[in-house]
């Protein structure tokens, strides 16, 4: 998707050093090792006695459910290979060993009975058309048409300007227009662009002043919190609406609108905390900043059209409760009409992050299986959630995602926590209600992912700065404690408080 992008030469500095980190991480040795581990212990979970799970009445279909849940969460904590291919193996595994048209062998008992509770094939199949990743998929064409159009530069531009040339304001200004860019168009790709606009800047910047490593950090610190805004802004939100919207689960309804009417505004607190964290952490010693942000894009009459369409789009999405149109079906009105005009090409499509949408299917499937094969019913019913206290299973869970975000992808750390939260979340709704409901659970999650941005790998935005070479790992952990911390106590204040007022 990159390609066509501004920056896109960061963006590949940041996936050849992401490749380079994982041989590093993972030499070949090591890969077999941690294979192993993986396999022979879901394999173990496969041929184990269904009493040693304690779930009684757990039946075949249930068990391999659960030993590949337990597959797909050790390749993701172990990092072997990529999340995303992780998924896809996830999805091959389910529909050849638990779906109704899986192995002949794997569909009945011994005794020649085929299963009643097999997992429908074509529903996890849907989960690689799933509404959800129609939405995802008219973001990205978005992003691309306003790459082509100049729209990006142009917006940033104008945006940038009202914030003048004073130092600070200049860094508050980097900060918002990055977040806002993030709700709409993949971070990675926008801090490339605001790191791309901001490159001349840093190196103007005085050699011994600490300004240029807060400039530098705004752009990460930014591209994280503001995809807390939109459903699209990232994968752990998509995830987390897909279980809290199903019609056969919570159907809670949370659309587009609503979903920004109560993370925007946090953002923008935050954003704001932020400015004032990485001023009194790095004060600049210029206090004057002058941007030159050049577009040489030459314009059509298609800009119009990207323009008029943007505009439409994104004015569909906050009204989808005013309007009935719900945000995935709105998502495919950019991509109709940008490739009628021929503003996308299919060139354009090959561009999309595909890797992206299957990681997310993946999540989807594991929860189709789950629910399918009546193994959440299975952990529901054997299991006491109902007994735990609902406020250690809302701080204990958002700490432990917080920690593992933070050194594997925030993707997976949604698709591994959303699945079995919402299981809790179903048998607990009377007890959490008092905090807000299910979706705090949930949602949650999908705060917690965004704001681990301690390390270099925590998330691209963060391993793209790093590269400019003015930020040193200290000055990152620094951060990214103090914006995790009071970002996860502000969203759960927030998501107790609209969830008690029915607004989640």
């Amino acid at each position: 998707m990159f390609t066509i992008f501004h920056g896109f030469h960061l963006v590949e500095a940041y996936h050849q050093w992401k490749k380079e980190h994982r041989k590093s991480k993972n030499p070949l040795g090591t890969k077999v090792v941690k294979l192993a581990i993986a396999i022979a212990a879901s394999l173990f979970l496969w041929i184990a006695p269904s009493e040693m799970y304690g779930l009684p009445g757990l039946n075949p279909i249930e068990h391999r459910v659960l030993a590949i849940f337990a597959f797909a969460a050790l390749m993701w904590l172990l990092d072997a290979v990529p999340a995303w291919t992780t998924s896809l193996i996830v999805v091959v595994l389910l529909l050849f060993c638990t779906s109704d048209s899986g192995l002949w062998f794997f569909q009945t008992d011994g005794l020649g009975e085929k299963f009643s509770n097999l997992v429908s094939n074509t529903a996890i199949l849907h989960c690689f058309a799933d509404p959800t990743i129609m939405l995802f998929i008219g973001g990205f064409i978005i992003a691309i048409a306003a790459t082509k159009s100049g729209l990006d530069v142009k917006l940033a531009k104008v945006m940038l300007a009202p914030f003048g040339t004073k130092s600070e304001f200049v860094l508050l200004g980097f900060l918002l227009v990055t977040a806002v860019f993030s709700m709409f168009i993949s971070n990675t790709a926008t801090a490339a662009m605001m790191l791309t606009f901001l490159a001349p800047v840093l190196k103007a910047l005085p050699a011994d002043g600490k300004g240029k490593i807060g400039l530098a950090l705004a752009i990460p610190i930014g591209a994280n919190i503001g995809g807390m805004g939109t459903p699209i802004g990232t994968p752990p939100n998509a995830i987390a609406l897909k279980f809290l919207n199903d019609p056969a689960g919570m159907d809670l309804g949370i659309g587009f609108g609503k979903w920004m009417m109560v993370m925007a505004p946090l953002t923008f607190v935050l954003l704001f905390i932020a400015w004032i964290v990485l001023r009194k952490l790095f004060p600049f010693k210029q206090k004057t900043i002058h941007l030159q942000i050049e577009s040489h894009h030459e314009s059509s009459w298609r800009d119009i059209v990207v323009y008029i369409t943007f505009a439409v789009t994104v004015g569909l999405w906050l009204t989808d409760s005013i309007t009935g149109v719900n945000a995935n079906v709105v998502a495919m009105l950019p991509v109709g009409v940008l490739c009628i005009a021929g503003v996308i090409t299919k060139r354009d499509l090959e561009q999309i992050s595909w890797s992206i949408l299957w990681m997310i299917a993946g999540a989807f499937a594991v929860g189709v299986a789950m629910k399918q094969s009546g193994l959440a019913t299975s952990m529901i019913e054997a299991i006491p959630f109902g007994q735990w206290s609902p406020l250690l299973v809302i701080i204990g869970s958002g700490l432990l995602c917080y920690l593992m975000a933070n050194f594997i992808s925030h993707t997976a750390t949604a698709a591994l926590f959303v699945p079995i939260l919402a299981i809790a979340g179903a048998s607990m709704t009377e007890q959490l209600s008092a905090y807000g409901g299910v979706s705090t659970l949930l949602i949650g999650v999908a705060i917690c992912s965004s704001l681990a941005m301690v390390l270099p790998i925590s998330t691209p935005p963060n391993a793209l700065a790093d590269a400019t070479g003015f930020i040193k790992q200290k000055h990152m952990v620094t951060t990214g404690l103090i914006m995790g911390g009071i970002g996860l106590l502000l969203g759960y204040i927030v998501l107790i408080v609209c969830g008690i007022n029915g607004i989640f």
